[in-house]
């Protein structure tokens, strides 16, 4: 139930983009414990000076590629999930689209299950037996 927002500045492909896309879901697939259906993007593409961000501050250099991946969890996950996360969507973004681990930071934010609706009115997450409803939909 993750929800990624992906911001960037202006300018990239939409292959450069689709592989953005790929790599961060694939992580999550792979290491957060997120079913491979279970995929909720946006991608802000932003005009200079409107991503601002530090070139050096507790990581860098920085430069114009630099992604903030902003997500929102429906339950914690623990200090190793989310380290082995970090690890792996760095790698996955360096091979595909080759964005630096520099230039890829990432901050997680959890919430309740009752704080969300996939539809419908409904707030599907706080009704008993959703996680295995949610896995057969499986892509």
């Amino acid at each position: 139930m993750p929800f990624a927002r992906i911001s960037l500045l202006k300018g990239k492909s939409p292959d450069y983009l689709s592989a953005l896309s790929n790599g961060i879901h694939q992580a999550m697939v792979e290491t957060f414990n997120v079913p491979p259906a279970d995929r909720f993007q946006i991608i802000h593409q932003h005009e200079p000076g409107e991503l601002i961000f530090d070139r050096n501050y507790l990581a860098g250099p920085r430069s114009d590629d630099f992604v903030l991946i902003a997500i929102t969890a429906g339950k914690p996950r623990t200090t190793e999930t989310r380290k082995a996360f970090f690890r792996r969507a760095v790698e996955l973004l360096r091979q595909s689209p080759g964005l630096r681990p520099e230039d890829v930071m990432i901050v997680i934010s959890t919430s309740e299950p009752d704080e969300w609706s996939f539809g419908d009115g409904l707030a599907q997450m706080a009704e008993p037996g959703w996680e295995a409803r949610a896995r057969s939909h499986q892509a």
